[in-house]
């Protein structure tokens, strides 16, 4: 997320139709409208082979996985987003017939950029909390084979970490591991093998 775009409050309603109508995507939060930006190259790499390696495994099982531009809508914060990607296992449950809102994410995946880390980490993430489907929230470095874990356990999130690109990640909640050397294939080499 980028900047605030100069307008008056918005409603939800008017912004969906705003959203439909247009190719640029902007994330909205009770009344507010945010511009998106573009990605880096490694951003994107990182993105993708992460949306490979699940696609994959998600192969045969009741689990979609969305990556980019599949909006979701976290109600009781009053706020959409684009979450990199986004995985629902059982039935996908969408705001109307439009089917571009998702509402019941199992796992949400952001891969962190210098201006999106901050609020990936807090604004976001709290919106994220909100959505009581939600089981784990992934935030992935672009430079550095390092994730971070998430975990939903009662009314808490417990924190763990890979790092390395040795390591291999549980995802509990949609039964699949990623390999961090698949994660960062063609985005570092082992020489670039991240924290000791």
């Amino acid at each position: 997320m980028s900047a605030i775009l100069k307008q008056p409050l918005i409603t939800a309603k008017d912004y969906l139709k705003m959203e439909r109508g247009t190719s640029s995507k902007s994330e909205f939060h009770d009344g507010q409208i945010y511009a998106m930006t573009g990605a880096s190259r490694e951003h994107n790499l990182v993105l993708g082979n992460i949306y490979r390696e699940l696609s994959q495994q998600l192969k045969k099982r009741p689990c979609e996985a969305y990556v980019n531009d599949m909006r979701v809508k976290a109600a009781e914060a009053r706020s959409y987003h684009y979450p990199d990607i986004a995985v629902v296992c059982g039935k996908p449950e969408f705001e109307d017939a439009h089917v571009d809102t998702l509402l019941n994410p199992t796992l949400l995946v952001e891969v962190l950029s210098p201006s999106t880390e901050a609020y990936d980490r807090g604004g976001k993430f709290a919106h994220y909390r909100k959505i009581p489907s939600l089981r784990e929230y992934l935030l992935v470095m672009q430079d550095q084979p390092a994730i971070e874990r998430y975990v939903r356990q009662g009314g808490a999130w417990v924190l763990s970490e890979a790092l390395g690109l040795d390591a291999d990640l549980s995802l509990e909640s949609i039964d699949c591991v990623l390999s961090l050397r698949e994660v960062y294939d063609k985005v570092l080499t082992d020489g670039e093998n991240g924290p000791a």
